[in-house]
């Protein structure tokens, strides 16, 4: 596998936008409050579920940045393109797509 290079920068673009992404979605994810002037019309339950949902976000974000980095880490150990579990080579149209595999 010679794409090195390509599915770096893949790597690296799709880590980036995560990490912009993840600095914005952080207050969502704080301490429900109880001031209706702050949250107007939403009930307890409604904040609480949205509060859940940042969570649950926040937290596929870390799952795939770790992915990220031991993919990052593949490509430096020049086992980039190989299924972990199998060691067989993963097809090129599939790592396009999700170059963490």
């Amino acid at each position: 596998m010679n794409n090195h290079k390509h599915f770096r920068q893949l790597l690296l673009a799709r880590r980036s936008q995560i990490e912009s992404i993840t600095g914005t979605g952080n207050d969502a994810a704080g301490i429900v409050e109880l001031d209706q002037s702050r949250t107007g019309r939403l009930t307890r339950i409604d904040a609480l579920q949205s509060q859940a949902m940042s969570q649950e976000a926040m937290r596929r974000r870390q799952v795939e940045l770790a992915r990220i980095q031991q993919a990052l880490a593949r490509i430096e150990a020049g086992e980039f393109g190989y299924c972990v579990a199998c060691e067989e080579e993963i097809g090129v149209e599939r790592l396009e797509l999700d170059p963490s595999n």
